[in-house]
């Protein structure tokens, strides 16, 4: 499928045949909003998110890359302090984000951005019990 950003991002997409690709859906897939789309400098900005990430020093988390990943795919639901629960993030939406295996544990980070945030929490299996480590403007 043709992409206006460049990147051929619907080859790895397992919800491809909903959105049809950039040139059916007018580079807003599933409705929304794609960050590879929005940004003429998407490796620059891609690298510097990565650079800030690292920087942040969190135990364990170190990451190389990040991919472009459906927000309902890594929309979790968080529990706060007055027992509501929260999403961050809009289903619609392509952002940058990664998980990492947590070295000794079940657990894993995972990591979502674009250019106005950066979300990193850890959770257990299929997105289980997931805590905020931070959130972050940017």
């Amino acid at each position: 499928m043709t992409t206006y950003c460049g990147i051929d991002c619907c080859k790895d997409c397992s919800r491809a045949s909903e959105c049809g690709g950039c040139e059916k859906c007018k580079g807003h897939p599933f409705g929304g909003s794609c960050i590879a789309e929005r940004n003429r400098h998407f490796d620059q900005l891609k690298r510097e998110l990565i650079d800030e990430i690292n920087d942040l020093r969190i135990e364990g988390l170190a990451i190389t890359d990040l991919f472009l990943l459906n927000g309902s795919y890594v929309n979790l639901e968080y529990p706060l302090a007055n027992g509501t629960t929260v999403k961050f993030l809009k289903n619609q939406d392509i952002y940058l984000g990664n998980q990492i295996e947590r070295e000794g544990s079940e657990r894993c980070f995972g990591v979502v951005a674009d250019e106005t945030f950066i979300l990193v929490c850890e959770y257990g299996c299929n997105g289980s019990n997931p805590e905020i480590v931070l959130y972050k403007r940017r």
